[in-house]
């Protein structure tokens, strides 16, 4: 399903909301970096909002706006200075107006698309009209040049997650079967959940747990991936295997289960590693990714994707100690949420480097490594336990719908522990290190670069 997604931090969406609730009309330019997804379709992503200045303005009411070129050239040779995409932002504010584009605009879009495209060295022009409502805005867009499309949806990315459709979206209608959940959260969050795109990242004991709680919470959309087929022990864990599925990839067990839950659930079961590139390409189209990998190495990469990208991470595991004999010590539940403004799992030391280095090289040459003393041992079999790794995702889940709905205090923590052994939790925030890949601020370093999700990949 292709649709073009614009996110947003919440600081440019903030001042977006901002821009369009003042009384006269209003213009900016946004710049953004462009994602391109595996099946040819473009996200883009709007990292700097820079604001018309007054002196450009020749014209300026309710209803209409005329400005100089030093309005937006500023923006442009910014925009192709970075490699980003520029998109034209003004806004519809007179009481009942909609962010439809009236004939005027058409004629300024024409005047202006092919300034942008060749200022901006993008190949790409793009408009966006916004308009107040009911506290927020509504919207309308359209990216026109080497790739055409409306811009169908914008999302959110911060403490909270927003998703918004665009003002001329069909509203879809909402089958009897959620009819418990509305009376929970409402109406319009069941559709937001309906249209979410999301990736689960791992598809064993938390993994599996997961995305059976997003299909019957009413997500239709999703990106499963993982590199193992299904074992023996894995039967005590994984939701909706049974013996005859071992030796089975464990995404096409899993897809196969999800896919009997619902009607119109759509799943794509992705076989590899999320440290291969051609796999990773498969995360981008998501709006929000749950990691439930047991490997630091996949833990690394998500972590960077996830600022790169502006895509919220809902990472999540389980860590039980025991004794040799198996005494257990204590069981840990970990939810670490990564959004803009929180800190990565990198700077929380939730990740080693070093092992996640040594789980992306040759045996062969780790076995050399380990042996020299240049490089750590890889982990044995950890402990699971169903009841440990199911918790563990109805956690990471409610972390998705609070950011939804917004019902817990604020501020918000960015992760949760579930001290299972103590009968307790405890939650806690951190901010990015300063100078860190997760503070980053240079519009150049989001989306795709040369170094795709800023790293290195195995052939």
């Amino acid at each position: 399903m292709n649709r073009t997604t614009l996110t947003l931090t919440t600081e440019v969406a903030d001042r977006l909301i901002a821009i369009a609730a003042r009384p006269v009309e209003s213009a900016a330019v946004l710049l953004t970096r462009r994602a391109a997804l595996p099946g040819g379709g473009l996200r883009l992503l709007g990292v700097r909002l820079l604001e018309v200045p007054d002196a450009a303005y020749h014209e300026r009411t309710e209803t209409a706006l005329s400005i100089s070129s030093d309005g937006f050239m500023p923006a442009l040779r910014e925009a192709e200075s970075v490699g980003a995409t520029a998109i034209w932002v003004h806004t519809h504010p007179a009481p009942g107006s909609a962010p439809v584009p009236s004939r005027r605009d058409a004629a300024v879009d024409a005047h202006l698309a092919d300034t942008f495209r060749a200022r901006t060295a993008s190949g790409l022009y793009g408009t966006l009209i916004v308009a107040p409502h009911e506290g927020a805005m509504t919207f309308t867009g359209r990216i026109e040049g080497e790739h055409q499309a409306a811009i169908d949806r914008i999302l959110i990315a911060g403490p909270t997650f927003r998703l918004l459709r665009s003002f001329d979206s069909d509203t879809p209608e909402l089958p009897d079967l959620h009819d418990r959940q509305i009376r929970a959260f409402g109406t319009e969050i069941q559709r937001v959940l309906g249209d979410l795109n999301i990736a689960v990242v791992g598809a064993g004991g938390t993994g599996s747990a997961v995305a059976e709680q997003l299909v019957r919470l009413g997500i239709r959309h999703l990106t499963l991936i993982d590199p193992d087929t299904l074992s023996t022990s894995n039967l005590t864990r994984v939701y909706g295997s049974a013996p005859s599925d071992v030796g089975r990839p464990k995404v096409h067990v899993l897809a196969e289960h999800l896919t009997r839950i619902a009607d119109g659930v759509t799943v794509e079961p992705v076989v590899g590693s999320v440290s291969r590139r051609a796999i990773a390409q498969h995360v981008v189209g998501a709006d929000i990714v749950f990691g439930c990998t047991d490997d630091e190495a996949g833990r690394m990469r998500l972590s960077r994707f996830s600022y790169a990208y502006l895509t919220p991470l809902i990472d999540c595991g389980v860590k039980i100690t025991a004794t040799p004999q198996g005494q257990i010590q204590d069981v840990i539940g970990r939810i670490t949420v990564l959004h803009p403004g929180s800190a990565c799992l990198l700077c929380r030391r939730r990740v080693t480097p070093a092992l996640a280095a040594a789980q992306e090289r040759a045996a062969e040459e780790q076995a050399q490594l380990f042996k020299e003393g240049y490089a750590p041992g890889l982990p044995g079999i950890e402990p699971a336990v169903v009841a440990y790794t199911t918790a563990t995702a109805a956690a990471a889940v409610s972390e998705l719908i609070e950011r939804l709905v917004g019902y817990g205090p604020t501020p918000r923590p960015s992760e949760s522990l579930l001290l299972f052994h103590d009968r307790r939790t405890s939650s806690n925030h951190l901010e990015p290190v300063p100078g860190h890949y997760c503070s980053a601020v240079d519009v150049a370093h989001y989306g795709d670069t040369e170094r795709y999700w800023g790293l290195n990949w195995a052939a």
